[in-house]
């Protein structure tokens, strides 16, 4: 197993955590699962959670290894850890980008396709840059060739995921359509800095409607509940619906709704990812 070593915090689309080197082979990066956590808004210990649960699709020192039971005190130390936290839980896992991979196909979450690409080219596949000062004239001419190749094959796949991910915008199915949108509406209000975005996001949509249908979504909410509680539904049933219910009663909303999404997620550059 090879040494590990902290090499302090990183920064990576927004996020701040403690990048460390070796254990999976030399000069290979590691993430530690408290970061993990904080990066897909989950808590520790559901993550250590997901992994112990599937545990056998992980492989020792390939995809994790416990620093908690093996003799790593001065790694943990060094990654911010007090000696409490230490001491109170059972598991500390830090994943190699293999690792790192499997969990997310078992989160499957939008913020774990999303900042994927960016933490593999970011971080896990970043080294530090040499000196090419002291090359040889016709190696630097040589270093030059591979390295516009690289960016031309790095801005390639980048235009491929732009598609990939304009095609998905487009074909957001009538069959799914409230889980399509929300998961659109929500990388929209990502991209314009999270917190109250969504809701700002969801009113402009809403008034968007309204003015393209020509119909009052608040007044259509307040005919429905007030048919339902002559119907003799409850109120707190009456209270959890929503503009989108009300959409859901009408298929020609359903079909305005839907572009209106699309428009939004397009002119905010949604399907933009950063490489």
């Amino acid at each position: 197993m090879n040494e590990l070593k902290v090499l302090g915090t990183e920064r990576i689309a927004g996020f701040k955590f403690t990048g460390i080197e070796g254990g999976f082979g030399e000069d290979k990066k590691s993430m530690l699962v408290k970061d993990i956590a904080v990066i897909h808004g989950r808590s520790v210990g559901h993550i250590n959670e997901v992994i112990n649960k599937n545990l056998n699709r992980f492989k020792e020192s390939i995809d994790l290894i416990d620093l908690k039971n093996n003799n790593f005190a001065i790694v943990l130390n060094d990654s911010g850890f007090t000696q409490n936290q230490i001491n109170a839980t059972k598991n500390i896992y830090l994943l190699s980008e293999r690792g790192y991979f499997k969990l997310l196909k078992i989160l499957e979450d939008d913020t774990a396709w999303d900042i994927y690409d960016q933490l593999v080219d970011g971080y896990f596949n970043m080294r530090q840059a040499l000196d090419t000062s002291r090359l040889s004239p016709e190696l630097q001419m040589f270093k030059g060739l591979f390295d516009s190749m690289a960016k031309q094959e790095l801005e390639t796949k980048r235009i491929d995921h732009k598609l990939d991910n304009i095609s998905e915008i487009v074909g957001t199915s009538t069959i799914d359509w409230r889980q399509g949108t929300t998961r659109l509406i929500q990388r929209i209000a990502q991209y314009q800095g999270g917190g109250e975005a969504y809701k700002n996001v969801r009113n402009g949509i809403y008034a968007e409607i309204d003015k393209r249908a020509g119909v009052s979504l608040k007044t259509r909410l307040t005919n429905k509940r007030r048919r339902m509680a002559d119907e003799g539904i409850s109120k707190s049933k009456r209270d959890k619906l929503n503009k989108v219910d009300v959409i859901q009663d009408d298929k020609k909303l359903i079909e305005i709704y839907m572009a209106i999404v699309k428009e939004y997620a397009i002119k905010n550059n949604v399907w933009e990812k950063d490489y």
